[in-house]
């Protein structure tokens, strides 16, 4: 227990000071290593660990993912996915408010990260709604809670760190992520009706005429063919997740530069910057958690963790909702990916103990962590949303809540009915877990 206070105290004191969360990790790390002594302090040691991290050719899946991201984001994708949208939901009541909503879900199909999806999508919609009358803030909302998909829709990048992190196949949790992305866009739109008919919300968008329509699918139809082709070929077994990301990449080069002729070497060299920075940010953390998950491991924190923990072995339900709590708690002070680090070396004994699945359990781990991203006083999607809707973080809050209530309630469904995510996978992937999860419907 004092190996394990000690690991926290460095970490969190770091990570007050101001320093990078990876660097706190290996602080922390390090200061441990010293106090257990032995084996442990050998520099050797800890540096082939600190390279083991990123040794993965499946972790090579994320830097693939960010570039094709980048590059569609840079070559005209945006726009079109918002035209797109308008063909089928502008002209509803509140139209403009579905057609945010039904952007991110295709958006983060392309892009797998929710603070880009956040600035792409924020960036054009947020300006659109204040000119059809909309709050500003209450605008900003939308887009904030509307991206949460993004991380949850393949390719998802946490669910990658998650996947190298607990060695459970990237493909079943891609395909796994489909149905509560529908979900998750199914409450917000029904959150949305709600809203608009409250505050008496008429506005929608102009609908576009027939033939306006027919060029509006066309064009939108090459940006629209890339998610549909990776989910195929990763179910066929075509290619690996991996794979999949270079040919994303190769994907929106030919799209961008032969099809839209928006994508410049300019825009190439910027995307290609942005996607090493935010790889290498990743990455980096990746090796510092590797480091840090070695040290827990030699100083038995996940035994001791599983041993506090012991009294709901026996009963899975209330274990996996109770870790689910914890994630939420955690979320609003660390982004995802460090959390999905940190955490998933201690939470893996725990889950084989239980018997619950770890693709499953992979599933609503990163939902939970992405709920983190709405909330303070971290929350990257909110500051996101407040500088591209040039609004103040105390005027956002509010408007978000409605939709953050949604979206746990869903979270809850789908921890305590695992059904819910299992059996579309099933229907998808073909995936049947050996042991099947905890569910609250064998209790009546």
């Amino acid at each position: 227990m004092t190996l394990i206070v000690l690991f926290l105290v460095y970490l969190c004191g770091a990570m007050m000071l101001g320093m990078p969360i990876a660097f706190s990790l290996l602080l922390g790390s390090v200061a441990t290593a010293l106090h257990m002594g032995g084996s442990a302090t050998n520099p050797q040691i800890i540096a082939a660990q600190l390279m083991r991290g990123v040794d993965s050719v499946t972790m090579m899946a994320l830097p693939f993912f960010i570039i094709a991201g980048e590059l569609m984001n840079r070559g005209g994708l945006t726009r079109r996915i918002i035209d797109f949208c308008n063909i089928f939901v502008g002209g509803m009541r509140g139209g403009l408010g579905y057609v945010t909503i039904l952007a991110c879900l295709i958006f983060a199909s392309l892009v797998g990260s929710a603070v880009a999806s956040t600035a792409a999508l924020g960036a054009i919609l947020i300006p659109m709604m204040a000119d059809s009358g909309y709050s500003r803030a209450k605008a900003a909302g939308l887009v904030a809670a509307g991206n949460m998909v993004a991380p949850i829709m393949p390719p998802s990048v946490p669910m990658i760190v998650y996947g190298v992190a607990a060695g459970v196949s990237i493909k079943s949790l891609f395909l796994g992520g489909i149905a509560p992305a529908v979900y998750l866009t199914l409450i917000m739109g029904l959150a949305w009706f709600f809203i608009a008919r409250k505050e008496g919300i008429t506005s929608h968008m102009q609908r576009p005429t027939p033939k306006e329509m027919l060029r509006i699918f066309m064009s939108g139809l090459w940006a629209l063919l890339l998610p549909v082709i990776i989910i195929v070929g990763l179910r066929g077994g075509v290619f690996t997740a991996t794979e999949a990301g270079v040919i994303a990449v190769v994907y929106a080069l030919l799209i961008g530069v032969f099809v839209y002729h928006e994508l410049t070497l300019k825009d190439m060299f910027k995307a290609l910057t942005n996607a090493a920075k935010t790889s290498s940010v990743v990455m980096f953390l990746a090796a510092a958690a590797q480091v840090a998950g070695y040290i827990m491991t030699i100083a038995r924190m996940p035994q001791l963790i599983t041993a506090l923990l012991d009294g709901l072995v026996d009963r899975p339900l209330l274990l996996n909702f109770t870790l689910m709590v914890v994630v939420l708690l955690v979320g609003t002070a660390m982004d995802v990916v460090p959390t999905i680090l940190i955490l998933t070396p201690i939470f893996l004994p725990l889950l084989k103990a239980a018997g619950i699945d770890p693709v499953y359990f992979g599933i609503i781990f990163t939902l939970v962590n992405v709920l983190g991203l709405l909330t303070p006083p971290v929350g990257p999607v909110l500051n996101v949303a407040c500088a591209a809707g040039r609004v103040r973080m105390e005027e956002i809050l509010m408007p978000v809540m409605p939709y953050f209530t949604a979206q746990c309630i869903l979270l809850l469904v789908m921890t305590l009915i695992p059904e819910t995510i299992l059996t579309p996978l099933k229907w998808i992937a073909g995936y049947v877990p050996r042991v099947p999860p905890p569910s609250l419907l064998n209790y009546f």
